[in-house]
């Protein structure tokens, strides 16, 4: 074998797996659950082919006070967030428009807020 690679045995740790990652479970949400969720709440019910007894105020209430329908409403708006704050950070990139570590820390700071808001606000149900 030809040893002539230069291989970084100690390379620089990145934060980028962590961005990846979250992208990914925000694009995986927003592709599988959010259009099932427009389904039902956007067309089935007006609609009424989905009873208004089961959207009733209650019956949401009691869904979102509980843990399943919590992480249900916390996922749905702060999972396609971080997905689209990353596409928006590479997106600046790829328009030439570098805005660096100032340009990452608002995208990401912008996706953690609306994150924060979202778990405050269901705990404030």
């Amino acid at each position: 074998m030809n040893s002539n690679f230069n291989v970084n045995r100690a390379p620089k740790r990145s934060d980028e797996p962590v961005w990846w990652g979250l992208f990914g479970a925000g694009g995986t949400w927003f592709a599988m659950i959010t259009p099932v969720t427009i389904l039902v709440l956007g067309v089935l019910a007006p609609l009424g082919i989905i009873s208004a007894d089961a959207l009733s105020y209650e019956r949401v209430s009691e869904f979102a006070t509980s843990i399943i329908g919590a992480l249900f409403i916390i996922g749905t708006l702060a999972l396609p967030m971080w997905h689209a704050m990353h596409r928006v950070h590479h997106g600046m990139h790829d328009l030439k428009i570098h805005a660096g570590v100032v340009g990452k820390i608002a995208c990401y700071f912008f996706a953690a807020l609306i994150s924060a808001l979202a778990v405050i606000f269901i705990f404030m149900i």
